[in-house]
């Protein structure tokens, strides 16, 4: 009887303890549902309720930046697309400060937006300009280049001053007149009260063989991180990558600094082709070697593995990259030709040259800005019906026409075209504005005070 009851007391025990197990059990699973679940839960709502704060956050600050740039309806547009966004104070507030700014701009007088250029800048002063007494190449430099520090202050200067950068083709617009012909006219540019417009372009950025060597960049490239770099070779021959030239230069200020670009706008590049663009070897005559010089020569047998469509493949990469963020662009010209002294016949060989070797790589453009800062006609009234250059580049799709123009305001609108006059900032025109022989830069900046401390004198032209 003992053993008996010592064996159903055995089994009350386990029966306890399993019982005790189970109650554990659904407590357990209890606390977890109801509780840590309810945590969970509450921990999901706060997740949501973050990335919902951190899009409209994200949404406020690109619409602060098209703000920034002048572009106040796609900003508004885009406050406005988001679900909900009457119930958010900051964003109504945004709204009504975009609406108020907007309504207190003023229209820009498209006659006095002035157009200045450069060429190639120079990093190295030193081996740019040094040999003054005995290099042709380096009195050039001297006479025809800005240099990286001279271009950083002239940028921020104009900025302080009020100056705002909008393309040259922000400046037109083509409408159907009533007789249905196509006219050129002025387009409206609102900007707030004080600011001033202007126009860019560069000059020649090809990276010519003749710059190697004399402290200039190289190429322009994308870097790791999808941004348009240079490559500089320095004294040492050492291969850097930054910002060495007009493009990234901008590009980096622009971005720090949207209110120094009408919604985004950069300036017009002006390329030749016969050394190829960019800093790319892309004409044809590298491959089929006709008329080749030295420079070419030397060039093809320090890079064996040459091969012309990688050229123009990573060529038009950095151009289609350029024209996303802004850039536009121009012939120059294949062959850098002075189209006043040039014939008829060799400017059409010319141009389809142009047309076959540069424009597959960055498009078609309406532009021509004449090297040597000729033009076809004097003046800036319109061109002659009977000028035969003026009606085959018109015949080629070319619209808009630059020369050289140092006065402040050279813009004409013809019937169906537009010819404006370009400012040279380069070492000529700054150096005898600081040395007080001329005075046709001070609305821009004070020469005295960005004029590069290793320049040297600047011969006359």
């Amino acid at each position: 009887m003992k053993e008996l009851k010592e064996f159903f007391l055995n089994i009350n025990k386990s029966f306890y303890i399993i019982i005790c197990g189970l109650f554990l059990l659904i407590l357990v699973s209890f606390i977890d549902n109801y509780i840590f679940g309810s945590n969970t839960e509450a921990m999901n709502n706060i997740e949501a309720i973050s990335a919902e704060e951190a899009e409209r956050q994200n949404i406020l600050d690109e619409a602060e930046k098209l703000a920034l740039s002048y572009d106040y309806d796609t900003a508004i547009a885009l406050l406005q697309s988001y679900t909900g966004y009457d119930t958010y104070e900051e964003m109504t507030a945004a709204i009504t400060e975009y609406e108020e700014t907007k309504a207190s701009c003023v229209p820009v007088n498209i006659d006095e937006v002035t157009h200045i250029f450069y060429h190639s800048l120079v990093v190295d002063p030193i081996r740019c300009f040094g040999n003054q007494e005995n290099d042709p190449q380096c009195i050039g430099n001297n006479q025809w280049m800005t240099t990286v520090s001279e271009f950083e202050k002239i940028t921020q200067e104009m900025y302080n001053r009020g100056f705002v950068l909008v393309s040259i083709h922000d400046l037109y617009e083509f409408v159907i007149d009533e007789n249905g012909n196509e006219i050129i006219q002025p387009a409206t540019i609102m900007l707030p009260e004080g600011k001033k417009a202007f126009v860019l372009s560069i000059d020649d950025l090809s990276y010519y063989h003749s710059y190697d060597d004399y402290g200039y960049a190289a190429k322009l490239i994308i870097d790791e991180n999808g941004k348009v770099r240079n490559e500089y070779i320095d004294a040492d021959g050492n291969t850097l990558v930054g910002a060495y030239d007009v493009v990234p230069l901008l590009d980096d200020f622009i971005e720090a600094h949207p209110d120094a670009s009408y919604r985004g706008a950069k300036g017009t590049i002006a390329l030749t082709g016969y050394n190829g663009v960019l800093g790319y070897r892309t004409d044809i005559s590298y491959e089929t070697r006709h008329d080749i010089n030295w420079d070419k020569q030397k060039w093809l047998e320090e890079h064996p593995d040459f091969d012309l469509e990688t050229e123009r493949t990573e060529a038009k990469r950095v151009a289609d990259a350029m024209k996303e963020d802004g850039w536009t662009f121009a012939s120059h010209t294949w062959g850098h030709k002075n189209v006043g002294e040039t014939s008829l016949s060799v400017l059409q060989g010319d141009t389809r040259r142009w047309k076959e070797n540069v424009e597959p790589i960055v498009g078609e453009t309406n532009t021509i800005i004449f090297a040597h800062g000729t033009d076809l006609e004097r003046g800036l009234g319109d061109y002659s019906l009977t000028n035969e250059k003026f009606q085959y580049y018109y015949s080629e799709g070319y619209r808009v026409f630059c020369n050289v123009d140092a006065t402040k305001y050279a813009t004409h609108f013809g019937t169906d075209y537009l010819r404006q006059g370009r400012r040279n900032l380069d070492g000529y025109r700054i150096y005898n504005n600081a040395i007080g022989e001329q005075d046709n830069l001070s609305d821009l900046f004070d020469a005295k005070t960005i004029i590069d401390p290793d320049r040297p004198p600047v011969p006359p032209l």
